[in-house]
């Protein structure tokens, strides 16, 4: 089974840069049709995709984040991460990094991490 852990600073000041990382365990970043994506909560908001990275290197970004997002991933460590630049409050949420399908049928997420909570403060 499949199981995610999130790790990452809890609190950075405005401008900075956040880097995120989900080390995958029972399983591995490479293995065909897997995507595997962030998702961000904001306090009293909606779940929102922030990107994906699949299988083969490919990685996806939502159009609302492209300009500072990006998904890159370790194979060693059987990890990925995601690194946002010049944040603002706006970006303090519980942060999931999630195994994800993705094909005709709609996108779906099929194993979560427990989440963590990002701070964006001066």
């Amino acid at each position: 089974q499949v199981q995610l852990q999130e790790s990452g600073p809890g609190l950075v000041k405005p401008s900075q840069t956040l880097s995120l990382t989900c080390t995958v365990s029972g399983g591995s970043v490479t293995r065909n049709f897997d995507y595997w994506s962030w998702i961000r909560q904001p306090p009293g908001k909606s779940l929102e995709w922030i990107g994906a990275i699949d299988y083969s290197g490919s990685t996806y970004d939502s159009p609302s984040l492209k300009s500072s997002s990006s998904v890159s991933r370790d194979t060693s460590k059987i990890q990925f991460t995601l690194q946002l630049t010049s944040v603002t409050p706006e970006y303090t949420a519980v942060y999931y990094c999630a195994r994800t399908t993705w094909n005709a049928a709609g996108i779906y997420f099929t194993s979560w991490g427990q989440g963590t909570q990002f701070t964006v403060s001066s």
